[in-house]
């Protein structure tokens, strides 16, 4: 019927760390964690809770994230 889950794939996604993601993101901005979280409009203390891996992310917050920062870079380079 669908296609077989692999192990690989699943285990990948579990051990996925999205903090780590989301400090590479913020770091390719420019922007310290407090722009960064008043930017996204999230509290610093949840931003420093998700880079530091106090608290894990969910995915979908980090995926909503990195396309807000895409686009906002796409449409600023529009811009110019």
């Amino acid at each position: 019927m669908g296609e077989e889950i692999k192990k690989e794939n699943v285990d990948y996604i579990v051990k996925t760390n999205y903090g780590e993601l989301l400090l590479e993101l913020r770091t390719k901005t420019g922007l310290n964690r407090k722009v960064f979280a008043e930017y996204l409009k999230i509290p610093y203390r949840t931003l420093q809770d998700w880079e530091l891996g106090n608290n894990p992310m969910p995915e979908y917050i980090y995926r909503l994230i990195e396309y807000q920062v895409k686009m906002d870079q796409y449409f600023q380079g529009k811009d110019k």
